[in-house]
């Protein structure tokens, strides 16, 4: 009962905060700069992580660009420096957490402390359960989830020390609804998505509020890595599009980046409507793709 009264008490904070929160979708909020900052991509000689280390190398940063693909990551840098930045780029196996720290005391000794973290690389297998590998779900977990984990220990003592910084988690509209075919991707997308959210309170439990963290949740884009994806919320999404939104929301430091907007408010229906209700929402939005179907119904 006592809990109950002190929800009741609750209810006059939540009705200014709620007026305060739509008040301010009206107003711009300021962008902050980054000039100055060295900033680490993993996954940077590719797709979203090369377009977002254009972006920042127009900001006047100290770029670190991480990945596997050793000719990927040098043009990335190759481009950067034309665009008028200082680029770092290092071979880095995320998958592997000794490599990771291993590059890791290397950028330190070279560059410096990271101050912006954008933690990008990762993997997809589009098959079901007994299509997908043990192999390919240990990797999944290990550069999806797992390698936040190792470059966020690596680098965020520096930023704590300081308090200021800022961690970013790619994630996917995929850590917050579910797609068949692509359980393990799903499931390790759901783990960042955690992370994220249990990394930004642990920070301010800390009382370290100058780390700022945010988390990309687009839907599919057009990278090549899913084949054929289609679905009713809308075309599949260009790669520049979507990071011109991460730009946006690391500049004006917004701790959810859903691209498009419309995925927020899936999200909470999942959360209230009945489920009858739901398999058919789900059924209208028709998510489609290329998937290997190993279950045999004999």
């Amino acid at each position: 009962m006592k809990y109950l009264f002190d929800l009741i008490l609750l209810l006059p904070l939540l009705i200014v905060f709620c007026i305060e929160s739509f008040v301010k979708l009206f107003i711009p909020k300021k962008k902050k700069s980054v000039a100055g900052e060295i900033v680490l991509i993993t996954g940077a000689g590719h797709g979203i992580g090369r377009l977002t280390a254009y972006e920042f190398a127009k900001l006047n940063t100290k770029l670190v660009l991480w990945d596997i693909n050793k000719n990927g990551i040098e043009e990335t840098a190759a481009k950067c420096r034309k665009l008028g930045a200082q680029a770092h780029p290092f071979v880095v196996d995320c998958s592997q957490r000794e490599e990771i720290y291993s590059a890791a005391k290397k950028v330190k000794e070279e560059v410096g402390d990271v101050s912006i973290l954008v933690n990008n690389a990762g993997v997809v297998y589009t098959a079901d359960l007994f299509a997908t590998q043990d192999p390919q779900i240990e990797k999944t977990f290990e550069v999806n989830v797992l390698a936040h984990f190792w470059t966020t220990k690596a680098f965020l003592p520096a930023m704590m020390k300081n308090n200021h910084g800022h961690i970013v988690t790619v994630a996917s509209a995929a850590g917050h609804t579910v797609v068949p075919f692509l359980l393990a991707y799903c499931s390790s997308k759901f783990a960042a998505v955690g992370f994220h959210r249990a990394l930004t309170d642990e920070l301010a439990a800390l009382g370290r509020t100058g780390v700022r963290t945010s988390c990309l949740c687009p839907n599919f884009i057009n990278t090549g890595f899913i084949k054929n994806p289609s679905t009713n919320l809308g075309p599949t999404l260009e790669p520049e599009e979507v990071v011109e939104h991460l730009m946006h929301g690391i500049l004006t430091e917004q701790k959810m980046i859903f691209v498009p907007s419309s995925i927020a408010f899936l999200t909470v229906l999942e959360r209230i409507f009945p489920e009858k209700f739901l398999e058919v929402l789900k059924h209208r939005i028709n998510i489609k793709f290329d998937a290997v179907i190993g279950y045999k119904d004999k």
